[in-house]
């Protein structure tokens, strides 16, 4: 890999460990909020619990729909930064926010009008679809909220202002929080809402993130979005992100529908395993948030190193950020393991879920090593500008064996829960594997190149049409 020259080295390159302890904070009061959801819908009753895991499962799912932008947002914006091209960095800006609009509309306008339909397609059973539906319908608008939020605060990191996004986070979620309590079981005046109050609640707090990210960028960057930046995206600016955030999505989006095709298989087990793979999941969204925020930071960092053409320092950076996520999350999942009852104590106190999800964090223990494979390699080769092959690559074992599996193991071959369980183990590895070999072998480096060569060009044409000016 050959070196950039002096001229286009960042003097400063972005520091990982200063993204990535704000954005573990941020991941992770994004799963207490969801674990205190979590908590608060059991306590209603199992059934709503259930309820709320399957209808955040469909809201995670639209959501996905984001990531057609989303996933291109912070690396076309890092390349524009850690190449010195801050007008096309405000221009991806801009059309990052007008694209989320239309695709945030449009999964709120299929989260409200299919809500029973989506609900039925992961076989929710019908004391689950009775809480379900409402709760789905209540949470639409929030999916246009979350996209114009997830659009600006990934313009806030990719700027390196990662603390100031977490603040806006911690606001947002506090007031749900605030919101949710007494909108669910009800105060004074207020009646009991259950779910939908869980919902309005989050709607509020969303409007909230609007407004505290309009006033970052008009104070951190200096941006302040007009009117037709709201609902027209410029073409070229939106090429270049959809260039990334196609495969990004499609990537994103396979695994979610497939993981759904295993949330179908244990809805077939019945409602109490449909609890207990919901309160399990809870817990292991927690293991998951170091190796995401270091894949998250990975991205970042990475972008502005392949804008400034250091290729070999990106390599360098990924091998170590790879190295100490997988020692962390082995880690993590051990403890997880060890205190598996009292965990899930949090949720239930069936006997039965008890058992049988403290034998699945064990079994989680094969799984977080390779979603941290996942987690830090896929985001670093998108930020090199090879985000195909994590698509083509990883679809056939998500098919086979992340959906296939999940079926034949835990319904087909009776094993139940444990069974999806060793599916998910075995899809990670196989693509947490494949990607590393993507990696080690520097497949990533023409595209990297490629991609430095063209923000070089664009660089030198934008200094000749200023001096023919």
């Amino acid at each position: 890999m050959g070196r950039a020259r002096l001229a286009d080295v960042m003097p400063h390159p972005p520091r990982l460990l200063k993204l990535v302890w704000p954005l573990f904070l941020e991941l992770g009061l994004g799963m207490a909020v969801s674990l205190i959801g979590t908590a608060l819908a059991a306590r209603l009753s199992d059934e709503a619990g259930a309820g709320f895991a399957l209808a955040n499962h469909v809201f995670a799912t639209l959501f996905m729909l984001f990531r057609v932008i989303g996933a291109g947002i912070s690396v076309v914006l890092t390349q524009c930064l850690g190449s010195q091209r801050r007008d096309q960095a405000d221009a991806v800006a801009r059309a990052a926010l007008g694209a989320a609009t239309w695709i945030g509309a449009a999964a709120a306008v299929m989260a409200l009008v299919g809500a029973r339909g989506m609900l039925g397609l992961v076989n929710a059973p019908a004391e689950v679809l009775v809480v379900a539906v409402p709760f789905l319908m209540t949470l639409a608008p929030c999916i246009l909220l979350d996209a114009w939020n997830a659009s600006m605060a990934s313009v806030m990191r990719s700027h390196l202002h990662a603390r100031e996004a977490l603040f806006v986070i911690i606001t947002m979620h506090l007031v749900h929080l605030l919101l949710a309590v007494p909108l669910m079981r009800g105060w004074g005046p207020v009646p009991a809402l259950g779910l939908p109050g869980y919902a309005l609640a989050m709607l509020g707090a969303r409007f909230l993130g609007v407004a505290l990210h309009l006033l970052l960028w008009k104070v951190r960057l200096g941006l302040v979005p007009t009117r037709r930046d709201w609902w027209h995206p410029p073409r070229r600016q939106l090429a270049a992100i959809l260039r990334i955030g196609l495969p990004g999505a499609a990537e994103n989006l396979s695994w979610r529908l497939c993981f759904m095709a295993s949330v179908a298989a244990a809805g077939h087990m019945g409602a109490q395993a449909l609890a207990t793979h919901a309160y399990v999941m809870q817990v292991m969204y927690w293991l998951l948030l170091f190796g995401a925020a270091t894949g998250l930071a990975v991205e970042i960092v990475v972008g502005h190193l392949i804008g400034a053409g250091q290729l070999h320092e990106a390599h360098q950076l990924v091998r170590k950020a790879l190295g100490r996520g997988i020692v962390v999350s082995l880690c993590l999942a051990l403890l997880a393991a060890l205190a598996g009852r009292h965990l899930l104590g949090l949720f239930t106190e069936d006997a039965e879920i008890l058992r049988n999800g403290a034998l699945l964090l064990w079994l989680t223990v094969l799984v977080e090593p390779g979603r941290t494979f996942n987690l830090v390699v896929i985001n670093a080769l998108r930020a090199a500008g090879d985000a195909r092959y994590p698509v083509i690559a990883g679809t056939g074992s998500l098919l086979l064996v992340l959906a296939g599996g999940s079926w034949l193991l835990g319904v087909h071959l009776g094993l139940g829960l444990p069974g999806l369980w060793l599916a998910y183990a075995c899809d990670e590895w196989i693509r947490g594997l494949l990607m590393w070999r993507r990696w080690a072998k520097q497949a990533w480096v023409p595209h990297a190149r490629a991609t430095h060569r063209a923000l070089r060009r664009d660089r030198h044409d934008g200094d000749v049409n200023l001096a023919a000016a």
